[in-house]
Formats: C-alpha cells, sequence, structure tokens
C-alpha cells in the first residue's frame, strides 16, 4: 500500500496540444468582432475521448475544449483565493497548475473546502526530481505546457531525452488520483522521488504509516492522505518538516520509449477513508465517460450574432463552473448539491434559491445531482412547511430567519420534463405543497391572497435577504409588520414574489397532473386564475407601464423601475397590453437595454450604482435571463437575440478565459462580486438554448 506503480504502456505515444487559445474579447452595442484565433466548432464527437486502452491520451478532447478557464496559481497563503481552483465529482478539495514562473513539476494543492470556510492544505503534490543514480544534479526539465480541460488539469515537461506527463482527475469525491508518466528516448537508470510540500498550521500534523502519509487539523476531522500506489518498484516515503518525498532505494530503469506510469493518491476524508487503492485505469474511464456524457448533453442553439464556437466555449464554461461548486453530501449536508462559488469564503453551504437556478440548468446534463440539489434543502423543510435560507456542513449554522423566493417547483418540474421521473415528483409534491401553503400562512399579512417577504426574527435586514435582492432601493423604506409568533412581513406586497406564487401554483397543478391527481390540479388551476386577477389589479400601472410592489394599507405603488418589473412577464401572467409597455422600457437604451444588458435597476434612476451597488444597478443574469424568457414569451424573439448576443459577448473575457461573475457592470460588462457563480452559470446554459423549449 504506499508504493509506486511502475507501468510499461508502451502501445500508446502521446502528444500535446501546445497552443492555448484566446477569443476576442468583450465589445459594446452587441456586435461580435471578428475571431483572432479560428476555432473549430465542438461537436459532441468531437469531445469524445479516443481511449483504447490504459493510458491517459496528451489531449483527450478537442483543443477548443481545453483551458476555457486559467486554472493558474500558487498559494501565498493558507486563505489565497486570488485564482481559480480545479474540483469535480464533488470533491470538496481542489488543486490548480502553478504558475508558469514557478519552477519544478506537480500541482497547486489541496484546497480544502471543508476545513472552516476552506484552506490550503498543500502547496504541491507530486513534484517529480529526477537524477543520475547516485548524481547530485537533478536533471532539468523544461515545460512544454500546462493545461486544464473538462475534468482533468495535464502537465508536460521534457529535456535530455526525457518526457515527463502529469494529469490530475478525481476518482470520486474523496480521492484525486496524478498519473505521471515519464519515457526516455534511451534505456537508462534514473532516481525517481515525487515530492510534496504541506502547508501546516500551528496544530496541524504529518504522520507517516504503511507507507502512506496523514495530515491531520488542528480542531477538524478532517484527513488528508497520500500514498503511491504498488506495482513493481517502491518508492518509500520520508518527511522532513512539512515536505514528504517518495523516493527509490534503487535506481528506476527506463527503457527506451517505453513509457513508465506512476500512480499517486491523494484522499480527503472525515474520519478513516477508503483502504483499498482505486484502479487508476477504471477511475480514468469513468471520468471520461461522466464528462463526455455532460458534453453530448450541452447543444446550445444558434444566436444570432454569436460564433458558434463562442456559444459551445461559453457552454462548456458554464458546465465546469457547475461542476466545480459541486459539493458530495458530507457533514450535515445529507445530498449533494452545488454551492454559490468557492471563490467566495462565504459560500460554504447551499443556499434555497441558488439551488432551485442550479437544479433547472443540472437537470439537463447532471440529473442525479440535480435531484440531489432539491432534496440537500428539503432535508431541512420545518413542520409549518419553511425552507431555510441556507444549509451548511454544520446544520446549527442553517439559517432560519428568512427564506428565499419560491421557485421550487419550478424547478421540481423542469426536472420532470427533461428527465421523465414521475417518481421523484412523487417524493417532491407533498414537500411543495407544505412550502406553497407556508408563504400565505406566514407571509400575507392581511390575508388578502397576495404575500409579502418577511423574516421570523422580525429584522428587517432578513426580510430583505428572503427577496433575494438584499438591498434593493424598493425596499429603502418598508418597515416590519408582526404577523404572529416568528412571523413577520415588510409593509408592502411584492410583485415578483406573487408573480413567482403564481407560477408555482402553475407548476403546482402541473406537477399534480403528473401523478394523477386531477381535482388537485383544477383546484391549482382555479387559484392560480383568481391570483392572476389579483395580481394585475395590484401591481401594475397603466400609466407607468410597469409592474411595482405595493405598499400595505394604501395599495400605493412604490414607484422604483427594477428588474421584479418583468417578472409577471416571464411568470405569464401580463396581459399583452401589460406586457407592450413593459417591453418598451425594457428595450429602452437610457433604462434597461444597456451594453450589458437588463441590469437591476433602471440606468436612469438616480439611485442607480452599477459598480458597488449589489441589487442597485448591477446586472444580475438570473434577473436577465427572466427578462430574456419574459421577451420571447411575448413574441419579441429577435430582440431577445440582440439581448441574448449582447449579454454573452458584452461580458468582460467571458469569451475568453474569465470566469463567470456573481454579477457585471451594465455600463461596461465588467465583473464584481464572487468569481466562478454558478447561477450566472445555469443562467447562461438557458440563454444558449441548452434545456429551452
Amino acid at each position: 500500500m504506499g508504493s509506486l506503480a511502475l507501468r510499461s504502456c508502451a502501445s500508446r505515444r502521446c502528444r500535446l496540444h501546445g497552443r492555448t487559445l484566446r477569443l476576442p474579447g468583450s465589445i459594446h452595442g452587441g456586435q461580435p468582432m471578428s475571431a483572432t484565433t479560428h476555432l473549430r466548432r465542438l461537436r459532441a464527437a468531437a469531445l469524445i475521448l479516443a481511449l483504447s486502452g490504459p493510458a491517459v491520451a496528451a489531449s483527450p478532447v478537442a483543443d477548443a475544449a481545453v483551458d476555457v478557464l486559467d486554472m493558474h496559481g500558487t498559494p501565498a497563503s493558507e486563505t489565497d483565493r486570488g485564482f481559480n481552483i480545479f474540483f469535480d465529482a464533488g470533491a470538496w478539495h481542489g488543486y490548480s497548475l502553478p504558475l508558469a514562473r514557478d519552477a519544478g513539476s506537480g500541482f497547486s494543492g489541496p484546497f480544502v473546502h471543508s476545513i472552516g470556510a476552506g484552506r490550503w492544505a498543500g502547496r504541491r503534490l507530486a513534484q517529480v526530481t529526477l537524477a543520475p543514480p547516485g548524481g547530485s544534479e537533478v536533471i532539468a526539465l523544461r515545460e512544454v505546457g500546462s493545461h486544464a480541460g473538462p475534468g482533468y488539469l495535464q502537465r508536460h515537461f521534457q529535456g535530455q531525452g526525457l518526457q515527463l506527463r502529469q494529469t490530475l482527475f478525481f476518482a470520486d469525491a474523496q480521492r484525486a488520483l496524478v498519473r505521471i508518466e515519464l519515457e526516455s528516448s534511451t534505456s537508462r537508470a534514473l532516481d525517481v522521488a515525487v515530492e510534496n510540500e504541506a502547508m501546516l498550521a500551528p496544530g496541524d500534523r504529518l504522520v507517516l504509516h504503511s507507507g502512506a502519509v496523514t495530515q491531520t487539523f488542528a480542531g477538524s476531522a478532517e484527513t488528508v492522505l497520500t500514498r503511491l500506489h504498488q506495482d513493481v518498484v517502491q518508492l518509500l516515503p520520508r518527511q522532513a518538516r512539512n515536505q514528504v518525498v517518495f523516493a527509490s532505494s534503487q535506481p528506476v530503469q527506463l527503457e527506451a520509449a517505453k513509457p513508465l506510469v506512476l500512480v499517486l493518491e491523494q484522499q480527503l476524508s472525515a474520519g478513516p477513508g477508503p483502504a483499498v487503492e482505486v484502479d487508476a485505469d477504471a477511475a480514468w474511464s469513468r471520468n471520461r465517460a461522466r464528462w463526455n456524457g455532460y458534453l453530448q448533453a450541452i447543444k446550445p442553439s444558434h444566436v444570432p450574432g454569436v460564433p458558434d464556437a463562442t456559444a459551445q466555449r461559453i457552454a462548456l464554461k458554464a458546465v465546469q463552473t457547475l461542476i466545480g461548486n459541486w459539493r458530495a453530501a458530507r457533514g450535515d449536508l445529507r445530498h449533494d448539491g452545488v454551492i454559490p462559488s468557492y471563490s467566495a469564503d462565504y459560500f460554504n453551504g447551499f443556499w434555497a434559491w441558488d439551488s432551485w437556478k442550479h437544479a433547472v440548468a443540472l437537470a439537463h446534463f447532471a440529473p442525479d445531482l440535480a435531484r440531489d440539489q432539491m432534496r440537500a434543502m428539503f432535508d431541512y423543510q420545518a413542520a409549518n412547511g419553511m425552507v431555510a435560507d441556507s444549509v451548511y456542513l454544520d446544520a446549527k449554522e442553517n439559517n432560519w430567519r428568512n427564506t428565499k423566493p419560491p421557485l421550487a417547483a419550478w424547478a421540481t418540474l423542469e426536472i420532470h420534463r427533461a428527465t421523465g421521473d414521475a417518481g421523484f415528483v412523487a417524493e417532491m409534491y407533498d414537500k411543495l405543497v407544505g412550502y406553497h401553503h407556508w408563504w400565505f400562512a406566514e407571509r400575507d399579512h392581511d390575508h388578502n391572497g397576495l404575500a409579502e417577504f418577511g423574516a421570523t426574527d422580525g429584522t428587517r435586514l432578513a426580510a430583505a435577504w428572503e427577496s433575494g435582492m438584499d438591498n434593493a432601493v424598493r425596499f429603502d423604506d418598508a418597515k416590519m409588520l408582526r404577523n404572529g409568533e416568528n412571523a413577520w412581513s415588510l409593509d408592502q406586497e411584492s410583485v415578483d414574489l406573487n408573480a413567482y406564487l403564481y407560477r408555482e401554483k402553475l407548476d403546482l397543478a402541473a406537477l399534480a397532473g403528473v401523478l394523477g391527481k386531477l381535482d388537485e390540479r383544477d383546484a391549482w388551476l382555479r387559484d392560480a386564475e383568481a391570483m392572476k386577477q389579483r395580481i394585475g389589479a395590484r401591481f401594475h400601472d397603466a400609466e407607468a407601464g410597469w409592474f411595482f410592489d405595493a405598499r400595505l394599507g394604501s395599495g400605493a405603488h412604490i414607484r422604483v423601475f427594477g428588474s421584479e418589473g418583468w417578472t409577471p412577464l416571464w411568470a405569464g401572467l401580463a396581459s399583452d397590453a401589460q406586457a407592450r409597455g413593459v417591453i418598451a422600457t425594457m428595450l429602452d437604451p437610457k433604462r434597461f437595454a444597456t451594453p450589458m444588458p437588463l441590469p437591476t435597476l433602471a440606468a436612469d434612476d438616480p439611485r442607480f450604482s452599477p459598480i458597488k451597488g449589489y441589487w442597485r444597478g448591477p446586472l444580475w443574469l438570473d434577473q436577465a435571463r427572466f427578462g430574456v424568457e419574459a421577451l420571447r414569451r411575448h413574441g419579441h424573439v429577435r430582440e431577445a437575440d440582440q439581448l441574448t448576443a449582447r449579454l454573452l459577448l458584452n461580458a468582460e473575457g467571458l469569451d475568453a478565459q474569465a470566469p463567470m461573475y456573481e454579477n457585471y457592470d451594465p455600463t461596461t460588462g465588467k465583473g464584481y462580486q464572487a468569481r466562478n457563480f454558478s447561477w450566472s452559470a445555469a443562467s447562461y446554459l438557458w440563454l444558449l438554448g441548452v434545456g429551452r423549449e
């Protein structure tokens, strides 16, 4: 257990695609720039790995699928999140490609996300050093290329007749494998060592046992175990402070043009992990099959004005973002799910309306994960039907001060539409009904059949959080009203909340129909029609041509032109006459048709703050997605395509290597807040037509 497997793979000579791909940068006005580098249009068939044996091909996918995100970075401190990190398969530990200026092979990591808010536990993994037998001079190898592909990281070095290739991938949520392939142009003997450098905080320890090394952490049950698979040649570990080196006691004999393969395994466990070494070849085959499944499932539609290759690349980036934020069940999280972003230290759990949006996208390429994403939130549903705002590894941290907007039935129906899984509908239906009824029991202050955002603790801050639009201008003057024990409402009825609830009645009707509950289906439809009339009468301002929140009591409109105003169009409750006024405002370049279109607040509002405003002006992709869908629903397909092209091409660096951001400046397209944001990725997939009807 702990020594290194050296296996011949002479049947395969691997070649690395060394070029780095770049796409045109952002533009303004929605017109695409011409590409400076030709990209082959990705097709599902081109993305299938040509894998005929156990060896790992150097570039297992088409060139254009490589390096859609820049995965280079070397941690400057334990908490450094200044660069992208590669996660996959639900793992809570991740890795990066070292910066080009950092000498040596191997990978940065691991970053362990399940310790506190996350920290680096290692600076370098699998750095290979080679030397003549007994020699003190290390053989210098030159880096040929380092690349990030869908489901793997890969490095290539050469020098003095030697080729070194390293591929890091995840076997499962617990185990990462590094496949090290060493090839010589001539027969020779070498001293071989694989070095790993840990980052130890006070109280952390490295323990050698049975040919492996275990890293423990002060105040945490997590452990990181590193071992080398045993086969022919043993490389035994030795420790020097924070470094563990697996070194050969005898020179390793290389035969000309017959690569030798070393397999390093690193495992993150909360307690004892799997005792049996994973089969690296089988694990790689499973990894490729899973990723090929993802890539075959995403088929972007043609967007006028957007090169198809660009659309494919953005779709792949969206999938990598969502899968990179996938976290397996662990601690008090009972099911797998997708966190909002690993790049921010405060996003170490699952959030409700983030989860619903993630599930809608995942349904079309990772349906099992989509189902688990829903379950993870409903695992903690309260007896009165409430769903928590967020849930964490430690359930004591779950936020019950508020919930989030009701989009869970929408997500469940989308999962059924993508999979036909009536069993999942049966599993979720009663839970969804309980959550829907909770809104009217706990958040309808005047019992008029229209709900308000609120909180369980009476705080204005939590009530605004419940809207999901934490600091939106429309809530500036809101006050709290007590409904009952642990039940408070804002003193305004919100148009988006009630549009979501109307849509939820329709979705519950559809789900009831799937289950053959025809009486319940008809009752939901009657309720929806009655609510539709109430919403139109309460929130629509014919003179302004917009839907506004309304003050409780007086019914006065809170005249803020925000993205909530097009939610009734998305929900399908606006009349054609009502929609015409809203769409005219949406398409006004002085208000919402900005270079990066459909911001959360009209650009001519004096309170518009496009950079640091959070929900007071920046563009959020979920709201833009709802806006584009509203245009399509009401027959404005050409305008929807035009705004979609701007959202794809004017987001800074989206068509190159930049990550997907939490929100964007609608005037420049520059991204802000958390990088690698999951619901932005989910929204981009819909905008690209993935799963769109």
